[in-house]
C-alpha cells in the first residue's frame, strides 16, 4: 500500500482541521473554568469528539490513551493536524471474528496475516494498538510519535501505531506486515537495559516470529 506521504491530502481534510482547531478555539474559556491547567487538552478532546463522534477510546491502556490524547493535543494546536481512532483495543471475539473474515477473504491463515492477526497475538485486544486517520494525521504521528512512545509498526498499514514504551524513544523496525514477526527493541533502547515485558511476548520457537 501506499506511504502516507505519497498520499496528498484532501481538501476536505484540510477544511476538517481548521473548523476543528477553530470549535477548539471558541472552547477554551469553557475548558480552562473546568480545568485550568489542562485546558488545551480538553478543549481538543470536546473539539476531536465533534469531529469524530464514532470515535472509541474505551479500553485502551493508562499509557496508551494518556500518549495519544498527549500527541493529538499537540497536533491540533501546534501543527493543525487532526488524529482521529478508527479502531482501538477489541475485544478477542471480535478480533477471531475479523481474522475468521479474512481467512476467509484471502483464502488462508497466512494470507490473512498479512492484515489481522488472531486475538492471542494482537495488540488491539491488549489495548496498545491505534488505528488511525486521516492520512495527514499518520504521517504527522510517524515523524513526531517516538515522543509519545508511539509508532507505526507496519509497511503496508499506515494507520497501524503501537504504544511501545519499551522501545526508549527509538523506533523498533518495521515490519513489511503484521504477520512478519514481532518487533523486538533492542536492550540498550530500554530504561535499565530490559525490556517491558508487559510488551513484549516470547520469541517463537516455531519457524515464524509471530506478533
Amino acid at each position: 500500500m501506499s506511504e502516507p506521504r505519497t498520499i496528498p491530502s484532501r481538501p476536505r481534510d484540510r477544511l476538517f482541521a481548521a473548523v476543528t482547531l477553530v470549535l477548539a478555539v471558541l472552547l477554551l474559556p469553557a475548558a480552562f473554568v473546568r480545568r485550568p491547567g489542562r485546558a488545551r487538552e480538553l478543549a481538543c478532546r470536546w473539539a476531536l469528539r465533534l469531529r469524530f463522534p464514532a470515535e472509541n477510546l474505551t479500553g485502551l491502556t493508562d499509557g496508551a490513551l494518556a500518549a495519544f490524547t498527549a500527541a493529538r493535543t499537540e497536533a491540533l494546536w501546534r501543527h493543525r493536524q487532526l488524529i482521529g481512532l478508527t479502531s482501538g483495543y477489541r475485544e478477542p471475539l471480535i478480533q477471531q471474528r475479523m481474522f475468521d473474515e479474512e481467512v476467509r477473504r484471502s483464502g488462508s491463515p497466512a494470507a490473512a496475516r498479512m492484515l489481522v492477526l488472531p486475538p492471542a497475538e494482537s495488540n488491539h485486544v491488549k489495548g496498545i494498538a491505534l488505528d488511525l486517520r486521516p492520512h495527514e494525521g499518520a504521517r504527522w504521528l510517524e515523524e513526531h510519535g517516538a515522543r509519545y512512545d508511539l509508532y507505526r509498526m507496519y509497511d503496508n498499514e499506515w494507520w497501524h501505531f503501537e504504544y511501545r514504551p519499551d522501545c526508549g524513544g527509538t523506533p523498533p523496525r518495521r515490519r513489511p506486515h503484521p504477520g512478519a514477526g514481532y518487533a523486538w527493541c533492542w536492550p540498550d533502547h530500554v530504561s535499565g537495559g530490559r525490556q517491558d515485558q508487559r510488551l513484549a511476548p516470547k520469541p517463537s520457537t516455531t519457524a515464524h516470529a509471530w506478533v
